[in-house]
């Protein structure tokens, strides 16, 4: 079948986000045998007319959207990012017949709101890699897509998952396919996802609700091949996505035992769980070519460390911090302030704890954005913040009483004499 697949995402927060998932599923439905066209959003000025033309160009017989995020987890002035995805897909479908089909981390948060919202077709919860090519047969065969795992249907009761628990049985992307044209090798950072699934259930976390609670891989040669591929067109910047790269530390170590035997000269940046990290570790990443490292350690004080359903102790954060710092790979700490439990003590404690140890950058984040079936979001409906019913689509935020007027000011203040703060 003739397959268009657009990435709706056109935002650019924080670093320029590429359609890894989509160019995934892109090599996915190729592998199936379908023809495929994906059109990246990102780098269109006038998106309506490069939508048309892509549809004028590939003749698709199924369109498939990637829907990134919901909104911009800003609370001060919060973005819903969702109608544009909804002009996409009303574009679409008044320019051609085929059906349309919704994806993406964002939409698997959400799956029946925002297929309602965005008024496609059908949407694809979680991994599509499996699933969109057993839609496009099923179209092809003229059968209903009815029951298939992960496939949502307008006014249909939701549909069990399933997940690929070797991940080695799914593509990793063609780089021309991710990677746009545009790019500039020395300065542009390239998404890498090793593993899905995070078992940690922080309280306030989606991320379950996207890859799934198990931990599940490549081989490490596997992305080691795959890094080297991508590093032959000339980059040497990578992002890992993956939200937990110490986990399992045997994995994360023999994924850097293998990039350091390619000796391909990259530059890494992963995301860090700050516990279970020991020297070995540290000095891996360094010689592969970690350059830097997010701490998600979102709290300076045990006390809501516990409550957000954390692991660790800040001397553990402390301990995994100064690791790092040993090695010279510099670090990126976040705090999220506001959540269940806090106090005006507590964000001192944490404020004080981000400074003693001495980052290279931290970013904070002021409020919780509620996400559905989380424990945050229990809170949130006992309290009589939320409503029952509430399919939180529009993005909605908790903060601890009596910390709404105070709270945004102190961190305002704090960042003013801080200019690693953001």
């Amino acid at each position: 079948m003739r397959v268009l697949l657009i990435s709706a995402n056109t935002e650019r927060m924080n670093i320029l986000p590429l359609p890894l998932g989509l160019a995934m599923i892109a090599a996915a439905s190729r592998r199936a045998g379908h023809e495929v066209m994906l059109l990246n959003l990102m780098f269109e000025e006038e998106t309506e007319a490069a939508i048309v033309k892509g549809i004028e160009d590939c003749r698709p017989q199924v369109i498939g959207i990637s829907v990134r995020n919901v909104d911009d987890q800003n609370m001060q002035s919060p973005q819903f990012l969702l109608p544009p995805a909804q002009k996409v897909v009303a574009v679409c479908r008044r320019s051609c017949d085929a059906p349309t089909v919704i994806g993406g981390a964002g939409y698997s948060i959400f799956p029946e709101s925002a297929l309602r919202y965005l008024g496609a077709n059908m949407g694809i919860r979680g991994e599509g890699e499996t699933t969109f090519p057993a839609v496009l047969e099923r179209i092809s065969r003229l059968e209903s897509v009815s029951g298939l795992p992960g496939v949502y249907l307008p006014g249909q009761p939701p549909p069990n998952r399933r997940y690929a628990m070797n991940l080695d049985t799914l593509p990793l992307p063609d780089p021309e396919l991710l990677i746009p044209a545009v790019a500039d090798s020395a300065g542009f950072w390239v998404p890498v996802q090793s593993r899905r699934g995070c078992p940690m259930d922080c309280s306030f976390c989606s991320t379950s609700a996207i890859e799934g609670r198990s931990i599940r891989r490549h081989s490490p040669a596997a992305i080691a091949g795959w890094l080297s591929r991508v590093a032959r067109r000339g980059f040497r910047n990578f992002h890992f996505v993956d939200n937990t790269f110490n986990l399992p530390p045997n994995y994360a170590k023999e994924i850097c035992r293998r990039i350091i035997e390619l000796d391909l000269g990259l530059n890494l940046w992963c995301i860090i769980y700050p516990k279970w990290i020991d020297g070995e570790l540290a000095q891996l990443m360094a010689r592969a070519g970690c350059r830097e490292v997010s701490l998600g350690f979102e709290s300076g004080s045990d006390r809501i460390l516990g409550l957000f359903n954390k692991r660790f102790k800040i001397e553990e954060v402390r301990a995994v911090s100064k690791i790092f710092a040993e090695v010279g790979i510099q670090r990126r700490g976040f705090l999220l302030l506001g959540g269940p439990g806090e106090s005006q003590e507590s964000v001192e404690e944490s404020l004080d704890f981000a400074d003693s140890l001495n980052l290279d950058a931290l970013k904070i984040t002021v409020g919780l954005r509620i996400y559905p079936g989380t424990p945050l979001a229990a809170t949130a409906l006992a309290e009589e913040l939320i409503a029952p019913g509430d399919d939180l689509l529009r993005p909605r935020f908790y903060v601890a009483p009596g910390l709404a007027g105070w709270l945004p000011e102190k961190v305002t203040t704090y960042r003013t004499s801080r200019p690693w703060v953001m």
